[in-house]
């Protein structure tokens, strides 16, 4: 949970360490269901990811609580509650990708599903390591570097998005089918969206601090 330093003051850095850990573990899980993907084990899944997003919700109200009672923050308070938002937010969104698979009674995966989740554990994990790099931003030399290969991951997102559909609505389907893997494909790129903003907010405290 929260990580303490030798003086009691609270590990913000660490904390969002936390976070992004659980964000990629999330990404990790839900490329090996698709990868291994069996219907009748999909609400187990949907069960074991839920697991995921609880432990990292309780390491953003954590957060949450200590900034309440501080008044002095390493960074400004506002943009410690906006990163943990938008850290919530990748969780959030790779946990719904697995529901609507749930929702919707997916049989079988279309390919596109299982390239867009390695695209998003890709950028989790280079977002972790943007994370990583945060706590000693004012030094580090590669941060930019991190934070322009979320972005470009999530570039890439938005053209298999693009082509996802295009190829959905252009092959001989139901209707059933091209609104269920319309809005799984939105939800998969909502995966790399939540990822770009967060590494947006660092961005801006870099820039606001250097």
């Amino acid at each position: 949970m929260g990580i303490l330093n030798r003086k009691k003051e609270y590990d913000y850095f660490g904390n969002f360490l936390c976070c992004a850990k659980s964000a990629s573990e999330a990404a990790l899980y839900l490329c090996q269901a698709f990868e291994n993907f069996d219907a009748e084990q999909v609400a187990g899944h949907v069960t074991n990811m839920h697991k995921i997003e609880n432990d990292a919700d309780m390491e953003k109200h954590e957060m949450i609580r200590n900034l309440a009672q501080e008044f002095i923050t390493p960074i400004e308070r506002e943009d410690i509650a906006a990163l943990s938002q938008e850290l919530d937010n990748i969780v959030d969104a790779v946990e719904d990708v697995m529901r609507r698979v749930y929702m919707f009674n997916v049989t079988s995966l279309r390919p596109e599903a299982l390239e867009f989740t390695k695209l998003i554990v890709h950028c989790c994990e280079a977002f972790e390591k943007l994370v990583e790099e945060f706590r000693c931003f004012k030094k580090s030399k590669i941060i930019s570097e991190y934070i322009i290969e979320v972005n470009t991951l999530e570039n890439k997102g938005d053209k298999l998005h693009a082509d996802s559909l295009r190829r959905l609505f252009t092959e001989e389907t139901s209707t059933d089918d091209r609104l269920v893997w319309t809005t799984i494909f939105e939800a998969l790129e909502a995966c790399l969206d939540a990822c770009e903003n967060a590494a947006d907010i660092i961005e801006g405290v870099v820039m606001k601090n250097t």
